[in-house]
């Protein structure tokens, strides 16, 4: 397979004509090889329009629905940025080309292991793999500039909302059950305002349960 033409396909007709316009994301997902990021079986698939899985219950996001979430995250070159649910390290690949430093957040063992070698192989250094739990965020790091939710989430936990920097922001899908929406949630001073940009649906991240409405 001609993984490049697929990639410039990607670019061109999935990404690009969805709102997609900062030319250094373009670039990153020009050049970053999502195949290297998958299982070989699923190698063919890589640049389809859609979730892609690479382990049980975990997937590469769609590339539009990143492309998007990433060029309302506006991502300064010198950003520090937390990548939760980083999986294979695509995403972490993709911010490394944007951002000054990214640490990429990770609760599978074995996801953590196989996206720190393959980051290492593409000789990408200013990537950190960590590990942890995903709705407690990685607060040893932060603030950070900007945080990427790379799955959907019931809710955004204060704990992580509260990692947000000072005029930073984090982007992801929010899904009540309903819709999910391309949300972005920025940090003035200590006062957080959300804004819903576009609906999208994308698996959902792991231990992101929403919390229990009370009933009478």
């Amino acid at each position: 397979m001609d993984f490049a033409a697929a990639r410039h396909n990607m670019v061109e007709c999935q990404v690009r004509p969805n709102a997609v316009t900062d030319t250094r994301l373009l670039d990153a997902l020009a050049e970053i090889p999502r195949e290297a990021f998958v299982p070989k079986a699923r190698q063919g698939i890589a640049y389809v329009d859609e979730a892609v899985a690479v382990a049980d219950g975990r997937y590469l996001m769609e590339p539009m629905v990143l492309g998007r979430l990433l060029q309302i995250a506006d991502i300064a070159e010198d950003a520090v940025v937390l990548d939760i649910g980083c999986a294979t390290g695509y995403s972490a690949a993709v911010l490394s080309r944007l951002a000054n430093t990214v640490v990429a957040l990770e609760c599978d063992p074995g996801l953590a292991a196989q996206a720190t070698e393959t980051l290492a192989g593409l000789s990408i250094d200013t990537v950190a793999v960590v590990e942890g739990p995903l709705d407690a965020g990685y607060a040893k790091q932060g603030p950070y500039d900007v945080i990427l939710l790379d799955g959907a989430v019931a809710q955004i936990p204060d704990v992580i909302r509260d990692q947000i920097a000072d005029g930073g922001r984090l982007v992801g899908i929010v899904d009540d059950g309903r819709v999910g929406k391309g949300t972005v949630l920025a940090n003035y001073a200590g006062v957080f305002s959300s804004r819903q940009i576009f609906d999208a649906g994308t698996p959902a991240l792991p231990g992101f349960a929403a919390a229990p409405a009370f009933q009478f």
